[in-house]
């Protein structure tokens, strides 16, 4: 598995420091308001890499934090007369709403700034010690060309960072390019106790000191969206490795941009939708699928069009999926016995699992030899920095060869086998193969009811205007050997 390294600007081999485990960071949100389809891309995106690394059997020690003490939230928390604290609490519940609906697994720890304040007060002292760092009326800054290879990971030389700053700069500060670590409190401002004043930290100290504790000082992957390579993360290396006296973290992965009909997102202008304001119009698997549609490190366009394209490919999957599963229901029902059988005996075929209790013929044989070799295109595509574009290739190609060869006549093992597949490759992307059953309310059941008595007494007249009414109401009915199928519009 290669995965491309921003701080050596080439795809690597992965070889985590640990056989077996991975120690995984990725930078979370500040909570002053709803996240945005912005901020959600990296959610997805390395969400599926840690999903990926668990598939091939690593054990990942997954860690993203929560800003939870930040300019923008005190201003919002005097805009509406509560505690800082009010609001950081409030938006992050409402982030576990929208991650929850993005189908993203929790993180194995989720630390918040405002409770690892003795850690960054311990860090920020030993760096101090070191020299890395002074402090100065209560501020303390980091001694940035104490560190000597300050910009390697952005490959940005500190003397031209010096003459390009425009803005103004701290008549405390020993060098304009040394940044805060801790900062006095202004009035009305949440602060802690610290050696050097009551305050609050610097934001690029948090991570550091989370990642430190939550993960050890050194890691294997930290990643975050393409913005933050400088000066944030930059920061943080020359923070951690200062302090720890090691690299800090093995390989750094950043996605790139995401843009709103092929312009900078933007409140200004209107073109600005948060996670919760897509969801009133689609699915959010919808906006996953979407995401991942991209090469995770290429600039992705957001329109309306590109999220209908993405909710048919979508369905396109599910109905694979649901059309082998009413077939395997139909041949439960008949044979009266449970087909999906957890604890059924298997035995390996072409790298499918095939269940012993159910007879599998030569032609299906290659069937499912064909499958995997689609699992194989699947895996490869993973396995080349992630190329989850690619990966749903190879998903929709299984899905092809299983609309085709997935038939009544099918035997129960060969459907079983292209369903397990299927979903277990969605699965690793994050992507529902199967949808959760939707009830019908009692009205729509009555109707369908209503249109099979229909069609026994040969009214078709009276059987399509019931199939228009239905389809009106946002219901699709398909009429199979195996029976009526609904879905919704």
């Amino acid at each position: 598995m290669k995965i491309y390294n921003t701080l050596t600007k080439k795809k690597e081999e992965f070889i985590p420091l640990e056989e077996g485990k991975v120690k995984m960071y990725v930078c979370g949100p500040t909570v002053y308001n709803y996240i945005h389809i912005g901020n959600a891309r990296p959610i997805i995106v390395f969400d599926t890499v840690r999903r990926y690394l668990e598939y091939k059997g690593y054990d990942v020690n997954f860690v993203s934090n929560f800003t939870d003490v930040d300019d923008k939230i005190i201003k919002k928390a005097i805009e509406e007369g509560v505690s800082a604290s009010d609001i950081s609490e409030r938006y992050i519940g409402e982030y576990k709403k929208d991650v929850e609906g993005l189908n993203v697994e929790p993180a194995t720890f989720n630390p918040k700034a405002t409770e690892e304040i003795e850690g960054m007060i311990e860090m920020i002292s030993t760096l101090i010690q070191k020299g890395h760092a002074y402090e100065k009326n209560g501020t303390v800054y980091f001694r940035t060309r104490s560190f000597t290879e300050y910009g390697k990971l952005s490959k940005k030389n500190i003397d031209d960072l010096e003459a390009g700053i425009r803005i103004a700069v701290s008549e405390e500060k020993e060098d304009p390019m040394d940044f805060v670590l801790w900062k006095p409190k202004k009035d009305g401002e949440p602060f802690w106790e610290s050696p050097w004043s009551e305050g609050r930290p610097g934001w690029h100290i948090e991570c550091s000191v989370m990642s430190k504790k939550y993960l050890g000082e050194a890691i294997d992957i930290h990643a975050g969206g393409e913005d933050l390579i400088f000066p944030h993360h930059e920061n943080e290396i020359a923070q951690s490795e200062a302090c720890n006296g090691k690299e800090f973290a093995k390989y750094w992965m950043h996605n790139g941009f995401l843009n709103i009909d092929n312009k900078k997102m933007s409140k200004s202008t209107g073109n600005f939708f948060t996670v919760r304001e897509i969801s009133e119009s689609y699915d959010l698997s919808v906006l996953r699928f979407f995401m991942l549609s991209a090469h995770y490190r290429s600039p992705i366009n957001f329109s309306r069009d590109l999220m209908e394209a993405s909710k048919n490919a979508l369905d396109r999957i599910q109905t694979a999926a649901g059309h082998l599963t009413s077939l395997l229901e139909a041949k439960s029902q008949a044979s009266g016995q449970a087909i999906l059988s957890a604890e059924a005996e298997c035995e390996m075929v072409s790298g499918l699992e095939v269940d012993k209790k159910h007879s599998i013929s030569k032609d299906e044989e290659e069937i499912l030899k064909e499958a995997a070799k689609f699992q194989e295109k699947f895996e490869a595509a993973m396995d080349d920095d992630f190329n989850t574009a690619d990966a749903i290739s190879a998903i929709f190609e299984l899905v092809k060869l299983s609309n085709t060869n997935g038939t009544a006549e099918s035997s129960p093992a060969l459907l079983q086998e292209l369903l397990k597949l299927m979903t277990s490759l969605c699965e690793v992307l994050g992507i529902k193969a199967i949808k959760k059953d939707e009830l019908l309310d009692e009205e729509i059941e009555g109707l369908i009811k209503e249109r099979q008595e229909a069609r026994k007494q040969k009214d078709f007249k009276k059987s399509d205007e019931i199939r228009d009414l239905l389809l009106e109401k946002g219901i699709v009915l398909e009429d199979t050997r195996e029976g009526v199928r609904w879905k919704r519009a």
